[in-house]
């Protein structure tokens, strides 16, 4: 192979193909209540399932696809998942025609990306010396931030010029950038393991990597929730007060993402600074306040909502970063797939479920145009992240 990616390089390489295999990630969510909804006749909860199905195909693969990782070289998934991810994301721009088989398509999304995201960070960790690791996986997490921010931007502009089956067209380019870099890494091959390729029992014994896992679970139940439903909260807000000077949707939702970013290199710094625990908790607390506050104040004023929006973009992945860089330094090297593994199901599995749970509470409280309604909707998403706190306090030797 001429002039493989090592370091620094392969570092900041990753990050960009990880923001292009982000592209298409929330092009379900961003085109959802102008698009999808209308033209699909479907109720929040029916829309919150179809988002939550990338979720739900992303938790169905990535135990085995992540735990793959102990036993082959991790850039060979990475390789074969990105492409995957394009061509699933295609699908759904020729092939879906309801909302049922617009949640297959978007299932194969999610699956396909399962071999992306977790493996992506195995390639990336086997690469590195033990000095730059924490850093260079928040970077890595954190570029997640900045490829979902274009994936809002992207599909709600293309959506609005072109319709909406060309913003999955042009967003499903995107992981053929990840797979470029894939190519372009030097062969690393794990450490021999032996047992059962999806014997958790390892995993589940590590009491500290537990800790940080579970609390991770809060975490992606918070946001994957909150993206979800965030364009769909800005055009209640929008609506509310017609004749205001608001940022529209697509601005707001890209904003949003793309705080998140710095967000997550902050959190992992004071993790540094303070230690992971102590600082992990005390985000999570402050973002569950913000979650209340906001849906207390959801009939209230729009610019002082705007401010608690983007403020609560802050605190929602601030801890993203220390969470797995806290599973990633307990793992135990020969079975660090199987961890990531754990990491990823657990993390999704929970994403799929805040998606159609906040619909679920947007409908049972009156639909998306009633204040009390959001209330309940982030009161959901506040009770969710309380669970990390007490998970990692639970996890301790």
């Amino acid at each position: 192979m001429v002039n493989p990616l090592q370091g620094k390089a392969l570092v900041w390489a990753m990050c960009i193909g990880q923001v292009g295999n982000l592209l298409p990630h929330v092009v379900v969510p961003a085109v959802m209540v102008q698009h999808l909804m209308p033209l699909w006749g479907m109720t929040n909860s029916q829309a919150g399932l179809l988002a939550a199905a990338y979720a739900a195909g992303y938790m169905a693969a990535v135990p085995i696809l992540s735990a793959l990782t102990d036993r082959y070289d991790a850039r060979r998934i990475l390789l074969m998942g990105s492409l995957c991810s394009a061509l699933s994301t295609l699908a759904f721009a020729v092939l879906a025609t309801s909302w049922l088989t617009g949640m297959v398509c978007w299932a194969l999304a999610g699956a396909s990306f399962a071999g992306a995201y977790m493996p992506g960070l195995r390639a990336l960790t086997d690469r590195l010396q033990a000095e730059d690791t924490s850093r260079s996986i928040t970077l890595y997490t954190s570029s997640y931030s900045m490829g979902v921010g274009f994936s809002f931007l992207v599909s709600q502009l293309v959506a609005d010029a072109w319709g909406w089956r060309w913003s999955f067209g042009i967003t499903g380019l995107g992981p053929l950038i990840m797979a470029f870099v894939a190519w372009k890494m030097i062969p690393v091959q794990p450490v021999p393991t032996g047992g059962h390729l999806l014997d958790v029992r390892p995993v589940l014994r590590n009491r500290p990597a537990m800790a940080y896992i579970l609390s991770y679970g809060a975490h992606c139940f918070e946001l994957y929730g909150f993206r979800t439903w965030l364009v769909a909260f800005w055009t209640f807000v929008i609506a509310r007060h017609q004749g205001g000077s608001l940022p529209e949707p697509v601005t707001v939702s890209f904003w949003a993402s793309l705080l998140a970013m710095p967000a997550s290199i902050i959190g992992n710094e004071l993790s540094l600074r303070y230690g992971r625990q102590r600082a992990i908790t005390w985000i999570q607390v402050i973002s569950a306040l913000t979650a209340l506050s906001v849906g207390w104040w959801a009939g209230g004023s729009a610019w002082v909502l705007l401010v608690l929006i983007l403020f609560y973009a802050i605190t929602v992945p601030a801890d993203s970063g220390s969470l797995t860089a806290g599973m990633m330094s307990h793992a135990q090297p020969q079975f660090k797939g199987l961890t990531l593994a754990m990491h990823s199901t657990v993390g999704f599995g929970l994403s799929a479920l805040s998606g159609w749970m906040v619909g679920l509470a947007l409908d049972s409280q009156g639909g998306a145009q009633d204040p009390q309604a959001w209330l309940a909707a982030f009161g959901v998403l506040a009770a969710g992240v309380m669970l990390g706190p007490l998970a990692l306090r639970l996890s301790k030797h």
